[in-house]
């Protein structure tokens, strides 16, 4: 019998080679990312799907920008979810199999020290007259090397909220694209409503969180390297072929995955495993569906 598997896919898979989010050159590379999720669902396994949507989410706040004097700005939340569905209709419609896209949402704790020292910078980079002038509508703007950039929380993930749905429509035998980008942040507020947060959530933390949510036995988290690669950029780099999760944390502890890359990744194969998985899969796209990659166990 198959497996239960969750693909998160990263965002090199939703754009031209060039990084451009035309459409046209987004739809391309959905399909052929899409070839290799096919080589899963038709040797049996169960497929989950879950991607990001940082170039997507770009362009918006850019829409958002030029047009901030004739059309009020939508909040951070709302581009989320419009790129959840959006990304969600193309994977659909490269998949020949009977699919679903849920816009998903991620609970995060509103005392979260992130939200006190916003530091994750989205969008492109202005100049700091037009930081300045966006400031004024709340946003918080830092400078960086080449320019100024937004920059919002990155909360932890506590909750996919609507797992339970994913489960439904895989017991209907469903593929589900589910939590897109980390999904779309909320808080509980004190009369147990949810209300929509300006942050960004990581995706593989919250891909992670999702696996162990709908029981997946495999996290495979697809980027644009073969393996996690210890001493990476120094005199001796070594790919990490197999490994079990004990010897991945003394790594990842010794400092060997930078945050803002690899270092993620490898604290959600982590969490995967050690909350229940049977194993995690870091790898390129192209190696999904074969045995090669960055492979934990416990």
């Amino acid at each position: 019998m198959g497996e239960r598997v969750l693909i998160a896919l990263g965002g090199n898979a939703m754009t031209g080679p060039d990084g451009s989010a035309a459409p046209e050159e987004q739809r391309a590379a959905v399909e052929s990312a899409m070839t290799q999720v096919r080589h899963l669902v038709d040797a049996g396994h169960e497929v989950i799907l879950t991607h990001g949507n940082g170039p997507q989410v770009g362009n918006l706040l850019l829409k958002n920008q030029l047009a901030a004097d004739v059309v009020p700005p939508v909040p951070l939340d709302w581009c989320g979810a419009q790129t959840q569905a959006t990304i969600g209709m193309l994977i659909m419609n490269a998949l020949p199999y009977t699919t679903a896209t849920i816009v998903t949402r991620t609970l995060v704790d509103p005392a979260d020290p992130a939200f006190a020292d916003p530091v994750k910078p989205i969008g492109r980079y202005f100049t700091e007259a037009e930081a300045r002038r966006f400031e004024k509508l709340g946003q918080s703007w830092r400078r960086f090397d080449r320019g100024w950039r937004r920059v919002v929380a990155s909360p932890e993930p506590l909750e996919i909220l609507d797992a339970p749905a994913v489960l439904v429509l895989m017991r209907a035998a469903y593929t589900v694209v589910a939590a897109g980008g980390g999904g779309v942040p909320v808080v509980r507020q004190a009369d147990g409503s949810l209300a929509g947060v300006e942050a960004v959530i990581d995706k593989d933390l919250a891909a992670a969180l999702l696996a162990r949510a709908v029981r997946a036995t495999t996290l495979i988290i697809a980027t644009d390297v073969e393996n996690a690669v210890v001493g990476y950029g120094g005199p001796d780099p070594r790919p990490i072929g197999r490994i079990t999760a004990q010897e991945l944390r003394v790594l990842h502890a010794a400092g060997h995955f930078a945050g803002g890359s690899m270092g993620p990744k490898v604290e959600a194969a982590l969490r995967f495993v050690h909350g229940g998985g049977e194993r995690a899969v870091i790898t390129s796209l192209n190696g999904i569906s074969g045995d090669s990659g960055t492979r934990v166990e416990k």
